[in-house]
């Protein structure tokens, strides 16, 4: 593993960087070179259970540094039936087919309800057995916009190695969402509520891992290498259902705001998974959509919309895409990203490059607005009957736009139950659809005192942690 920001520096396990986060130089962490998957292989898996999937996959990117039969535990435990007891036939990640060469890969069918769960499930078995190994005690910090919160705390609830302090912005999350993140308060679980927005939150974070007190503090957000890895695996599976035979093309959209899930489908590209277009697919925040079609990267407030986990204006995954585009200069991206942290705004035609090398890629954008994500929450359910959250409508106004007459599948990627965002579905849809059990009545049972308040103030942070958590051990 290497640095987006000193690729000079080699050697680093998986292991290694699964419980760094961020580089020491601030930049992230990424393979020196991308395992391959050979068509052949890959048709091997065709049919295969989800475990079996991730396992193959997982193998390829940690590199030997798990065992396989620890490997194969921990996949085992992260995809098991108590946490994913909602699927149906077996598969976590089945495809709903809203018209010919036209689905929704289902991803929420895990214990929060967020595809977020595909990921930190695995995340939390893998850092939970690489502590044990090593008699470590590890404090993590991280930020959400919405669902990481509540799924990073459901993964690590209870470890006794770890301690997890989690900010969300004050205001912007929809009530399921902060109910479902208080009710996960106590014990290893710290919740702290920023009045700011959650780009305030992610920066407190970055700000806190520079300084040497704090340099050792963890990562759950999808700056996190292992997180990125573990949501490679879904992608390689909705390929294998939408494809007639491996080999042929298929089309993903994916809705965007910290673009983790859109570089993990990138990554599955680059390992070999025929994956023809990658369709980034933004809400009214669309620094990214401007980025894919301008080349400029650029800096602005963000707004509070129906689709609230996508409310981001600075997306951490880019810089590993931008390495890429930068053929790996390791000098020029870290460049390219102080002079972005500095202007808020940069250019790739400055630094040689510019929208055609993402076109290169596979990659295309476009965003939308509340009134299409009603529309395309009502489209779904006329057409199939399948009622799809705003996020996943994002994907799917996108997707209808960018849908071509080629016959190459098209695959969105349902990112939360509809029991997230009730009422927009009610706006959309003029009624809420019934509630699984065990999310009944959550809001009622939010706990007093479920999360600690600050300012935008990083020395509230500082002194919060300190008083609850040990940074030193």
């Amino acid at each position: 593993m290497i640095s987006t920001r000193d690729s000079s520096k080699k050697g680093l396990s998986y292991s290694d960087v699964l419980l760094a986060g961020l580089a020491p130089d601030g930049g992230l962490y990424v393979p020196s070179e991308y395992p391959q998957f050979p068509h052949p292989e890959l048709a091997t898996l065709t049919g295969a259970s989800y475990r079996d999937i991730a396992f193959t996959v997982k193998k390829k990117l940690i590199d030997g540094d798990i065992l396989d039969e620890e490997l194969h535990g921990m996949i085992d435990r992260a995809y098991s039936e108590d946490s994913f007891g909602a699927a149906e036939g077996g598969n976590i990640v089945p495809l709903i087919r809203v018209e010919d060469n036209f689905y929704v890969q289902q991803l929420s069918l895990g214990p929060t309800a967020a595809f977020k769960d595909m990921a930190m499930q695995q995340l939390g078995q893998e850092m939970d057995y690489e502590l044990k190994k090593r008699g470590e005690h590890l404090t993590i910090l991280g930020a959400t916009s919405g669902d990481t919160g509540s799924a990073a705390e459901a993964a690590f609830k209870g470890l006794g190695t770890v301690t997890l302090f989690m900010l969300s912005p004050e205001v912007g999350m929809s009530a399921f969402q902060k109910a479902q993140m208080g009710s996960l308060s106590g014990g290893n679980i710290f919740n702290v509520s920023v009045r700011g927005r959650f780009d305030d939150c992610q920066d407190l974070v970055k700000e806190l891992k520079g300084e040497e007190e704090f340099s050792k503090l963890g990562a759950v957000n999808s700056i996190n290498w292992g997180r990125i890895s573990s949501q490679v695996p879904y992608f390689v599976s909705g390929y294998l259902q939408a494809a007639t035979q491996v080999g042929d093309p298929v089309d993903l959209v994916v809705p965007s705001g910290n673009f983790g899930d859109m570089l993990s489908a990138y990554i599955a590209k680059r390992m070999g998974v025929p994956i023809h277009r990658l369709v980034v697919a933004t809400n009214e925040n669309n620094v990214l959509d401007k980025l894919f079609k301008t080349g400029v990267y650029e800096l602005a407030p963000a707004q509070v919309t129906s689709s609230p986990s996508m409310d981001i204006s600075k997306a951490s995954n880019y810089e590993r895409l931008a390495f890429d585009v930068l053929k790996r200069d390791a000098a020029a991206l870290t460049k390219y990203m102080k002079e972005f942290e500095s202007k808020k705004r940069v250019d790739l035609k400055d630094y040689g490059a510019g929208p055609e090398d993402f076109a290169k890629l596979g990659f295309s954008s476009d965003s939308s607005t509340h009134a299409n994500r009603l529309q395309a929450i009502r489209d779904v359910y006329e057409k199939c009957s399948y009622v799809i959250d705003p996020h996943t409508a994002d994907a799917v106004s996108v997707g209808f736009r960018e849908k071509k007459s080629d016959g190459i599948p098209m695959v969105c990627m349902g990112t939360a139950l509809p029991v997230k965002f009730e009422d927009t579905i009610k706006e959309a849809l003029g009624f809420i659809p019934e509630r699984p059990a065990r999310f009944k009545d959550l809001e009622k049972a939010l706990p007093e005192n479920a999360f600690h308040v600050i300012d935008v103030d990083a020395e509230q942070l500082r002194q919060y942690i300190r008083q609850h958590a040990s940074i030193h051990g």
